[in-house]
Formats: structure tokens, sequence, C-alpha cells
């Protein structure tokens, strides 16, 4: 089974749903090691990706640059700026397909978090983001099922929260915590294991 825009449309719808939902708790997490403000970022990016979602064309690599542009436009917040360079990275990646098999979904997650992690400096294993996204990558590799990839996708992201929740924070305003840091999840990484969740159709 194959990713076309229909697809992504639908994820985007999904998307947006899912950070309406969560904004308290993503902006109660941020608060206890940041700033407080990351569920108004998601939601306030995937509003406006979402407004724009009927316009996207067949190109996915166009549809997901226009979706990354329509995030930083609404979000400038540092973990807003990571997800849309990942994002970008992915549409460079997919520039020129209408439809993208579920086997690619490992390559493409890898694709995003390399791109992440040359703009936000930070090393695997620091209780970031980067994380999550590794563990999608890994969890997923040499699966083609669209069933079995969102299923394994799901699965990673929660348990890259589970594995480094009781590591301090080593990146960003959260390593300030240091100690405090330790049996909390990191706001970014809960951030995406709602995104993973919510784009491969499982509940949160």
């Amino acid at each position: 089974m194959s990713i076309g825009r229909a697809d992504l449309i639908a994820a985007v719808e999904r998307l947006a749903a899912a950070m309406e939902r969560d904004a308290q708790m993503l902006n109660a997490a941020d608060g206890a090691l940041g700033d407080g403000d990351l569920g108004v970022t998601m939601t306030r990016g995937m509003r406006l990706v979402s407004e724009r979602a009927a316009e996207l064309p067949e190109d996915l690599g166009l549809a997901l640059l226009q979706c990354a542009q329509a995030f930083t436009k609404a979000s400038g917040s540092s973990y807003g700026t990571l997800l849309a360079t990942g994002l970008m990275a992915v549409a460079k990646a997919v520039k020129g397909e209408t439809a993208v098999p579920a086997a690619r979904v490992s390559e493409l997650s890898a694709t995003a978090r390399d791109a992440m992690q040359a703009r936000g400096k930070a090393e695997l294993g620091g209780k970031t983001v980067l994380d999550s996204l590794d563990a999608v990558a890994r969890a997923t590799e040499g699966l083609d099922d669209a069933a079995a990839v969102a299923d394994a996708a799901a699965e990673a992201a929660d348990r890259a929260l589970d594995a480094l929740r009781d590591r301090k924070a080593t990146v960003g305003r959260a390593r300030i915590f240091a100690d405090r840091s330790v049996g909390m999840d990191d706001p970014g990484m809960l951030a995406m294991a709602r995104i993973v969740k919510a784009l491969a159709d499982r509940e949160g």
C-alpha cells in the first residue's frame, strides 16, 4: 500500500485534531522543563497546515514542503523549526512522487532524524525528539505492510519515551533542570509520540 495525497490530507486532519486535544498536556510537560508553550506551538502550526490542506498538490514533495512552510509561518519556536527542517528533508527525498510505499517510512524517518540532528546539534541518546525518530526508523525497517508499519511506529515512539524517561536532559532549555528532569518525559519526545500515533491513526 502506498501513501498518496488523499492519505496526506487525512493525516493532516488527524494530526491537527490530536494537537488540539493534547495541547494542555504538552504545555504542562513543557512548563515543567521549558517555556510551557509546546502545545501552543503545535496547535497553531497544525491549524494553518490544516487550513491549506485542500490546496496541496499531488506531488508529495511539494505538498510536504508547503506543509513545512505553513507550520513555520505559524510557529517560530525552536521545536517548530526542527520539525519543519525534518519535514523539508523528507519533502526533498520524495519530490516528484505522487505515491510513497509504506516500506519507505523507515528511510524517511531516518532522513528527518538526520536533518534535525544536523540542525539541532544534538546526539542520539540525549533524551530528545531525535531518539523518538531513531526508534521509529529502526522499528519500521524492513516492514512493507501499512498496518504493520503504523503499529511498529506508534509502539516505538512510546518505547523511546519509557527508555529515556529516567535519564537527565542534555539538550536545550530542559538541560538546565538537570537532576529534576530525571523521571520526566522530554516534551519534544512526548509531542513526537502523539504525532506518530496521529499519523499512524492509532489511539493516543
